[in-house]
Formats: structure tokens, sequence, C-alpha cells
């Protein structure tokens, strides 16, 4: 079985001119992505995976003072985490005296789990 294919010269295409049309566009929006995205970057770090971890499993708001035995880190380094998931929205805190007290926004991640679902 033979097949027969007609091969035409390889054109320059003008300048400016895509090559060729995207078969799929993206369904999230740009300003959703950033948020997206935003969310994705603190939680990749593996410290930050595993304090989210421990505030969603707490029943209520957790003392920076009783995380930092749980990682070899020492307190600034664990409130830096705490800061960067904060600015994220995925952990809220309040201030009592000199003690902040962290919890998970429980709706913080629903976004992502459904886009990535």
């Amino acid at each position: 079985m033979t097949v027969d294919l007609e091969l035409t010269p390889k054109t320059k295409r003008p300048a400016g001119e895509p090559c060729c049309e995207p078969v799929v566009y993206p369904d999230v929006e740009r300003e959703h992505a950033f948020r997206m995205a935003r969310v994705a970057k603190a939680l990749g770090d593996p410290v930050r995976l595993q304090l989210v971890d421990v505030l969603r499993k707490h029943a209520g708001k957790v003392c920076v003072c009783e995380l930092v035995p749980l990682f070899d880190l020492s307190q600034p380094t664990v409130s830096h985490h705490l800061k960067v998931l904060r600015e994220a929205g995925i952990v809220g805190s309040e201030r009592h005296g000199l003690w902040a007290y962290y919890y998970v926004i429980t709706d913080a991640l629903d976004e992502l789990s459904a886009w990535l679902s």
C-alpha cells in the first residue's frame, strides 16, 4: 500500500503574523490565576505545608509558641513562614498580648482545590 503525499515547499510567514491558531485557550482569568498562584506558591514550601496541616487539624487557634517546638527552626523563622501563609490568605491570626494565635481560613483553599479537581 502506497500513500501519495503532496509536499509543499516551506514558506516564511510575514513578520508579526502568528505561526498557528491556538488549539486550547485558558479558562482561568488572569486575576484568578494570580490568586491561585499566590496560594500555590505559599504552599510550595515543606514547612509551610506542614504548618497548614497542623493548623487545620487543630480545633481552634494555635499560639506560635506551640508551633516552634514542632520544627527544627527558630521562632522568627516559623513566624516568617506564618507571615507568608497569612499574606497568601491561607491562615489568619489574632494577637493576644505578646503572642500571636494562628488558624486556617477554611475556604482559603477552595478556589485552588476546585480548579485542581
